[in-house]
């Protein structure tokens, strides 16, 4: 069990699919189901169950009085990982900053009944920073119970903080290829002559992280630099689809770089947040 206490916008959610698919492909036996947590004025327990039956593929998640959704969310998950062939089951809830104490003791129970039908339920809590003050407020509280079922261990999400972290995305889009079988990886698809003579992207490595340094510094942005996902890939595609270039020898200007930052939306959506989140480790 582990919570991802993760800063604004860097690609959590879209991290959790991603890690699904691995394990899906990588340990077919293994189950995993994906709950996004709900923003509610009311925490009500019938809501909370139909939010988690509904993770599980129920076909009718508000049905039934709240015992019996207790009790099919357990009967569902059993199920799920008997045809898997396994007795290991992976719940990641997506914001789960939103859940209260009370969400997370009917957590521990739906645990606490699988466990007794031989099944271990993962939970992993992926959420904001605000999650690691609930963990904090826990511990203080003494609910240790809570705290040692469903929040042992945490694991920081970050962003793309260094030249090396650019350089391992943009070499995913160099050797990446879709259709798996196939010899086409994202780049050449989109600048075949180009790749054919030898470019690649992760040479542009040192360039991007300049390219996004310079208006970090330019914008007094607080904190260290780090580029979310989401500006990273948006900066890479307005290159690729927009911008390059195709032909023998090519190889983008760095102004080209500095031009997708800019119309990336870093400095924007930095200056929307007005706040720099740290997230503990």
């Amino acid at each position: 069990m582990r919570d991802w206490p993760s800063r604004v916008a860097y690609g959590k959610t879209r991290a959790i699919e991603y890690i699904r698919l691995l394990l899906a492909r990588n340990n077919p036996r293994v189950t995993t189901f994906h709950a996004q947590c709900e923003h509610k004025p009311r925490h009500a327990e019938g809501r909370f169950f139909a939010n988690l039956l509904e993770a599980v593929g129920d076909p009718d998640p508000n049905g039934g009085s709240n015992t019996s959704k207790r009790m099919r969310l357990t009967l569902r998950i059993r199920q799920a990982a008997s045809c898997a062939g396994s007795g290991v089951v992976l719940l990641f809830c997506d914001e789960a900053q939103r859940y209260n104490d009370n969400e997370y003791e009917w957590l521990r129970d739906v645990h606490d009944a699988l466990d007794r039908q031989q099944i271990k339920l993962f939970t992993f809590l992926v959420g904001q920073q605000e999650l690691l003050g609930q963990k904090h407020a826990m511990q203080v509280a003494g609910k240790t119970q809570i705290v040692a079922r469903l929040m042992v261990e945490e694991l920081v999400f970050s962003g793309i903080r260094n030249a090396h972290d650019v350089a391992t995305c943009l070499n995913g889009y160099d050797h990446t290829a879709y259709p798996e079988e196939s010899d086409w990886s994202f780049s050449r698809f989109y600048v075949p002559r180009a790749f054919n003579s030898g470019f690649r992207l992760v040479n542009d490595a040192d360039t991007l992280w300049r390219a996004f340094e310079a208006p970090h510094h330019k914008a007094n942005l607080p904190g260290e630099l780090e580029v979310p996902m989401e500006s990273f890939t948006r900066a890479v595609e307005i290159v690729l689809k927009d911008e390059l270039r195709d032909g023998r020898g090519y190889r983008p200007d760095e102004v080209l770089w500095e031009h997708a930052v800019r119309q990336c939306g870093y400095v924007q959506s930095r200056h929307a947040t007005g706040r720099v989140l740290v997230a503990a480790a």
